[in-house]
């Protein structure tokens, strides 16, 4: 999944970084390659604890969706991408069987959504249930 971030320099010493779709998702960096993969990490723990809590995961709406919000005004825009297969703990292995076209439909949609298609199948399922 891509999640939008938000990230505003404060005063040329650190980078603070805001996920708009997570609301109290925060993190920072000295720089600003720490706060994006500081960002990252932030996100992660994020789902992590929405998955433990059964709480359901939001759906990224991109930057767009922020960028002109007066909030948001002269922030520097990113994104961040988190699998949500490597957040569900130890991973198991499934066999299942699908039609072809099935396959490739799940593929493009996982790609447009910048996920694996493992991590795709596992939100739509935890979606579902």
């Amino acid at each position: 999944m891509n999640y939008a971030i938000a990230i505003e320099e404060e005063s040329g010493r650190a980078f603070g970084v805001e996920v708009p779709d997570l609301p109290g998702c925060f993190s920072a960096g000295d720089s600003l390659d720490d706060a994006l993969m500081n960002a990252r990490e932030a996100v992660a723990f994020h789902l992590e604890g929405l998955l433990d809590a059964g709480l359901p995961v939001p759906k990224p709406r991109g930057v767009a969706a922020f960028a002109g919000r007066r909030e948001f005004a002269g922030r520097t825009w990113a994104v961040v991408s988190v699998d949500l297969a490597s957040l569900s703990g130890r991973a198991r292995r499934l066999n299942i069987s699908l039609p072809e076209r099935v396959v490739r439909r799940i593929d493009a949609a996982a790609a447009n959504s910048g996920e694996s298609r493992s991590g795709f199948l596992a939100r739509i399922a935890l979606e579902a249930v």
